[in-house]
This record gives C-alpha cells, structure tokens and sequence, in this order.
C-alpha cells in the first residue's frame, strides 16, 4: 500500500509536466502559427491598456472575496482580509501546477493561522468554492446561449450544450456530498481504522458537516454569495472587452461576456493542464476567429490575459512565501 502511494504521488507531478510541457508546445505552436510579429505588434498598441486591464481584475478579486465574506457566522469579517486570501488562493491557482485545488488548501491554512476556528475556515471556502463553480456553471450556459444566438452554427452550439448537459450532474453530486455530510462518512472510516487514534479526526470532522449544513441554511446569504460570485464572473467579461478596446478590436458588452464565458468554460474542462498552458491561446483563436477576430488579436487577448496574471498574482505568491518564511523564522528563533 505504501509503495503505491508513494508510486502514486511521483506519478502526479510528473503528469502535470508532461501536460505542462505539452500545453506550452501548443502555445509556442500558435503564437508562430498566427503569426508572431503581429502578436507583439498587437500588444505594442495596446500599450498602457494591459496595465488597465490588470487592475481592473484586482476589483474581480474583490467582488469574489465579498461574497466570500457574505456567507461567514457571526459578525461580517474584513473585506481587505479575505480579499487578501482570495489573492493569494488564485494566485496558487493560477500559476502553480496544482490542479486548481492547491489555492484553497493554502487559503485554508492562512485562515486558520490568522485566528479562523478550522471548521469555519474549511466549511466556509468548500461552500465558497462550491457556489463559485455553480456560479461558473451558470455564466457559462449565458455565454452559450449568447453564442447560439450570435454565432450562425447550430452543430457547434448544440456540443457546447450537450456539454453543460452532461457537467450537471457533477455539479448536483458536489451539493449532494456536502448535504449528507462527506466528512462525517471519511471520520467513520478513520475510526475504524485507526481506532481510539481516529476518534479526535472523527470528531473534527463531524463539525465541519454541521457547520456546512448551518451555512447553506442561511438561503439568504448563500443567494448573496452566489449573486456576487456570478457578478466576479461578469466583470471578467469587461476586461475582455477593455482589452479588445485597446487592441483596437472592439466589441460589444454581449460578444465579450460570451468569449469570456467560452473560454472559461474551456478552462476548467482542461483543469488538469497547468495554468491552461495551450488550452486558453487555441480557445480565443477558435471562439475569437468565430466572433471576426483576427488570429493574432485572439493570441494577443491571450498574452494580455497572461500578462494579467504575472503583475497581480506572481505579488500574490511571493506575499504568501514571505509570510511562511517569517513564521519558519519566528519558530526556529523560540525553539
């Protein structure tokens, strides 16, 4: 059993770069297919617009982390505080091979060491995540429909619907695991196994099924949560639209919301690849080209997305190292 988990975590990381490696071949493959010169003359004339672009999704991560916020009992905590956690969460993410799942680990631990009972801390983000993916779900079926309506190919339109089809019920067994107490299932197991060992795990985790429960039967602030993720959503659409205004492409409210849409949809279907290497160019090309839009302005909105997340979450992560250090120092200095 040893030897296979252990055979297990090696295999792991050693996916992550092989799709990692792939999905940058495919991004390298792109730029060069549509044309590289262009794309860096496509980003010379959008100039200080990536910058606007940048800070403009600082104001996403703060509607996020609001509603965030929203769901939390008790007194309403610090924006500024889980604005900062957020930060830090996408920023893992975003930029590190972890299967999208890294961020939330790390929140939790920065919630807990800041003074965040655990069963707050772990219960309020799995529901935060969960109503962010439920969230996701629903601004990508907009962006569908919005492409059904816009885009003249019946074939295609009907796949990306089939595909949110078939996604749903994923969606409904994430709220279904949460409702009949996962953890409380996984404690009896340890119980079990552990024995007398195990009964303090089972304990712990018997708090965090109830208080999952008490958050979700809080329907107003869940509703609240849910409104504010879907608007985060929203705003990401505005800065495909500010871009595309200073690639000098510009486009409707309506056409970016959808790309946006689109391509966030095609993001998560490719979790596994590391910071959608690959997967994000090909998909503006594709949904780009479908919209009018020429190859290289398609990769060009991708760079600047790339761009985006280096001058807001690279800060982000070398905040969170600085923190650890600290603490590692703090610890050595007391022992």
């Amino acid at each position: 059993m040893d030897k296979g988990n252990r055979m297990s975590k090696k295999a792991l990381p050693k996916l992550a770069i092989l799709l990692g490696i792939a999905g940058l071949t495919v991004a390298i493959g792109v730029i060069i297919w549509t044309g590289w010169e262009e794309v860096l003359d496509a980003l010379h004339d959008a100039g200080f617009g990536i910058l606007v672009v940048a800070a403009l999704h600082i104001v996403s991560i703060v509607i996020a982390a609001y509603g965030w916020t929203v769901i939390i009992p008790g007194k309403r905590p610090s924006v500024v505080l889980y604005t900062y956690f957020m930060w830090i969460r996408a920023g893992v993410n975003n930029l590190l091979p972890a299967a999208k799942i890294g961020g939330e680990i790390v929140s939790i631990r920065l919630m807990i060491l800041r003074g965040i009972k655990n069963n707050i801390a772990i219960a309020s983000t799995i529901v935060e995540l969960t109503l962010s993916i439920a969230a996701t779900f629903v601004f990508v079926a907009l962006g569908a429909l919005l492409f059904a309506l816009k885009v003249n190919d019946a074939d295609l339109s009907s796949q990306l619907f089939w595909g949110l089809l078939l996604s749903s019920p994923f969606l409904a067994a994430l709220f279904f695991i949460q409702k009949y107490g996962v953890f409380s299932f996984l404690s009896k197991i340890f119980k079990f196994a552990l024995g007398d060992k195990g009964k303090e795990i089972a304990s712990g985790a018997g708090r965090i099924d109830k208080t999952i429960n008490s958050l979700y039967k809080r329907k107003n602030r869940i509703l609240a949560c849910s409104f504010w993720q879907f608007a985060s959503w929203v705003w990401g659409g505005l800065e495909i639209w500010a871009a595309l205004y200073f690639l000098g492409y510009p486009v409707s409210i309506m056409e970016a919301m959808m790309l946006e849409a689109l391509i966030i949809g095609t993001i998560s279907a490719a979790f596994a690849v590391p910071a959608a290497l690959g997967v994000q160019e090909a998909g503006y090309v594709f949904f780009g080209g479908l919209l009018g839009l020429p190859p290289h302005i398609c990769v060009a909105l991708a760079v600047i997305r790339r761009c985006r997340d280096l001058l807001i979450y690279v800060p982000a992560l070398i905040t969170w190292q600085i923190f650890e250090s600290k603490r590692i120092i703090r610890k050595r200095a007391d022992a």
